[in-house]
């Protein structure tokens, strides 16, 4: 591997690599762009695109694709080449400032929610100046939004960059309330925690499941599982340390930062956490993660799965989204200090978001929606459905105090003793993780652990940033008027906290007793993707996104509709794949393994033998199961067929209620009946050749 410096970043058109080759009014303009948002004039842009052209082409490219984020989970890309016809029959490599700027995909095919009919196919990819171009495959990619020929929002992107100027904006007016007036510009900043599974490519071919939903649908437990906790933090098989270094390698080469690798709980599966970065560009950052991932796997014949729960029985992964906010002038506004008591500043942001999370609890909870992450939320794997805020006892203790009128009193970092004299004592944390809390402060940041594993993050944080705003608008408004500017963020935090502590609980969010303590309290526990999204087009989360200009009511009702299709055909796609391997293999694979067990009892009787006891009890037992696991198939295809006389948050929640539990017995039968067939005839690998086999 080449000098690390040297190759971190060397396939993105970088800050270093822009100020080289632009003019220096250029550089200026477009650094004023990025920095502040500044509009961008079409001649800045044409010297961008040469530069950005004439490096790519240096680099080997012949092709660039404005990359994009649409409704459907994953990217997209449209290549083109930088050929142009020359006058002599030849060709020229050119590439301007207007293609920089637009690109225009065909829209027809992307979800719209019914913004957009078939017919009505245009639609516009428009450059993303924050985030850097980079090289993939002999083409540059350009970070773009995507929008409709009518301007309606189709993209992911879009929201997030917006729902950061309005952040921003409101926050940059507080503190200079406060009397920060050097501030200009707030952050927020995001560190993306992404856990995934490594499997056998051989495995996976085998396996229709998880080729066609991501997830097996069959399969008996193995009897080694997790339980041991050998695998969590365990020494990196060799296999899987090779993938994870050329993972690291290709992942510096494009700018991400990738920081941390290791084993996670669960048998072949692994996490790797990069150094934040701003929300717009930890998202790009992250999808490019996952995009990289799966196809430095393939190098190495294996598969990387990103589903949010691919093996029943061990724990599923998701995605930690560690998020903060900062200013320009370095200070992070999440930081409690050393004495967070007389810090008003950070009391004033942290019971913002307090009241945020409070307020808006069903955005939080819906916006980590999805088929694959129903499996997750609420077993002792991931957070439950049920948000709240786990602040820890030293902050804790803090908010009481405050609401209470009391003294506060830290606990303070305190000495760890080792008790060991060659090993070194080392300074203890003032309070503990808590590991079963859906949004938990974690030092100078709060971690939201209830994201799935293939979630695009431009949702949760474009929503979290917009919400946070909206309560600091409030908050500004009140101070504007204010004679004793401190006097009157006492006041509004006290109110605040006061009002809204029904959200922090920092005790063990598994328990049967908190599922009834948060019912007392208020909150609500939406189980899955359609008790969830009914609440999207609530007129509180309807006005928060319209009057904060970041999508418009229509977009909104498009992306309900696009996320209750997506989940139904989600569901759909997983009843018919069961179907098919039932009737296809497992059914006909028992019938065979019955009908040796047969011919075996009649060849031991013709010779006599005393007992044929073992063959009979298990052809009965195999068919028994066996006719309940054909009806039940049968069941499990009328229902499917059924859910075309529905649509909607209906047909969503009849693929919940109906299908979803006809497929669970389904495959409860189907695995019974796994333990019982011999392998020589089971058409499936099994988790114990699936999970150890790498």
């Amino acid at each position: 591997m080449a000098n690390l410096p040297e190759l971190f970043g060397s396939m993105v058109f970088n800050d270093r690599k822009m100020e080289e080759r632009l003019p220096h009014a250029t550089y200026k303009a477009l650094k004023r762009t990025i920095k502040n948002g500044e509009p961008l004039d079409l001649s800045v842009a044409n010297a961008v695109a040469n530069a950005m052209k004439e490096w790519a082409v240096e680099m080997g490219c012949t092709h660039y694709t404005h990359w994009f984020q649409p409704m459907t989970g994953v990217t997209a890309e449209k290549h083109d080449s930088f050929i142009y016809p020359a006058s002599d029959g030849q060709v020229i490599m050119e590439f301007s400032g207007k293609e920089l700027i637009k690109g225009e995909p065909d829209a027809s095919s992307f979800p719209s929610g019914g913004i957009r009919a078939t017919f009505e196919a245009r639609g516009y990819t428009t450059w993303d100046p924050t985030s850097p171009a980079f090289i993939r495959d002999k083409t540059l990619y350009i970070p773009t939004a995507f929008c409709s020929y009518t301007g309606e929002v189709l993209d992911k992107k879009t929201p997030l960059l917006r729902s950061m100027e309005k952040l921003s904006s409101v926050a940059v007016d507080v503190l200079h309330l406060l009397g920060k007036t050097d501030v200009t510009r707030v952050t927020t900043t995001v560190g993306p925690e992404q856990e995934y599974f490594l499997i056998d490519k051989s495995m996976y071919d085998k396996r229709p499941d998880i080729i066609y939903t991501g997830r097996t649908l069959f399969g008996a437990p193995a009897p080694k599982g997790q339980e041991l906790e050998d695998h969590y933090f365990g020494s990196i098989k060799t296999r899987v340390s090779a993938f994870m270094a050329d993972l690291d390698e290709e992942l510096w080469k494009l700018g991400v930062m990738a920081k941390t690798k290791h084993n996670e709980v669960a048998p072949s599966q692994h996490e790797l956490a990069p150094i934040f970065a701003t929300s717009n560009i930890a998202t790009d950052h992250n999808e490019l993660t996952m995009e990289v991932m799966k196809k430095t796997a393939e190098k190495h014949g294996l598969v990387c799965l990103l589903h949010e729960k691919p093996f029943a029985g061990v724990n599923g992964s998701g995605k930690h989204n560690n998020w903060s906010i900062s200013t320009n002038t370095g200070e992070n506004l999440l930081d409690p200090g050393k004495n967070p008591e007389e810090n008003l500043q950070f009391q004033l942001f942290l019971a913002a978001v307090v009241k945020a999370v409070h307020e808006y609890q069903d955005l939080l909870r819906l916006t980590v929606a999805s088929a694959g992450n129903d499996h997750r939320l609420g077993a002792n794997e991931a957070p439950p459905a049920i948000i709240s805020m786990y602040l820890g006892d030293d902050l804790g203790a803090l908010v009481d105090s405050i609401i209470n009128g009391e003294e506060y009193h830290s606990a303070g970092k305190t000495n760890m003793l080792t008790g060991v004299d060659v090993l070194p004592d080392f300074r203890k944390d003032t309070s503990d993780r808590n590991r079963t809390s859906p949004f938990a402060f974690t030092g100078n940041k709060f971690e939201f652990r209830a994201l799935g594993s293939s979630l695009n993050i431009g949702c949760p944080n474009y929503m979290l940033n917009t919400m946070v705003a909206e309560e600091l608008a409030q908050f500004r408004d009140e101070l504007s008027g204010a004679e004793d500017i401190n006097a009157t963020i006492k006041d509004i935090v006290k109110k605040t906290l006061t009002e809204h502590r029904n959200i922090i609980f920092n005790g063990d969010n598994y328990s049967d007793e908190w599922v009834e303590e948060a019912a007392r309290r208020g909150l609500c526990n939406y189980r899955s993707l359609p008790e969830a999204m009914a609440h999207f087009i609530d007129k509180k989360n309807v006005d928060l996104f319209t009057k904060n200009g970041i999508i418009t009511e229509q977009e909104i009702y498009s992306r309900y509709e696009i996320e209750l299709e997506m989940y139904s055909k989600q569901l759909h796609i997983e009843a018919l794949t069961m179907i098919d391997m039932a009737e296809k293999n497992i059914t006909p694979a028992v019938i065979a393994f019955v009908n040796s067990l047969s011919n075996a009892a009649l060849a031991k009787k013709s010779l006599g033998a005393y007992s044929i006891y073992a063959e009979t009890s298990l052809i009965e037992e195999l068919s028994d199961t066996l006719e309940k696991f054909v009806k039940k198939t049968d069941e499990l295809k009328a229902a499917v067929e059924a859910a075309a006389q529905y649509e909607g948050l209906e047909l969503a929640m009849y693929y919940r209620k109906t299908v979803f539990e006809l497929m669970n017995e389904l495959r409860a039968l189907g695995d019974a009946m796994e333990t019982k067939t011999s392998a020589k005839y089971w058409p499936y690998p099994s988790y114990g050749e699936i999970l150890f086999g790498v």
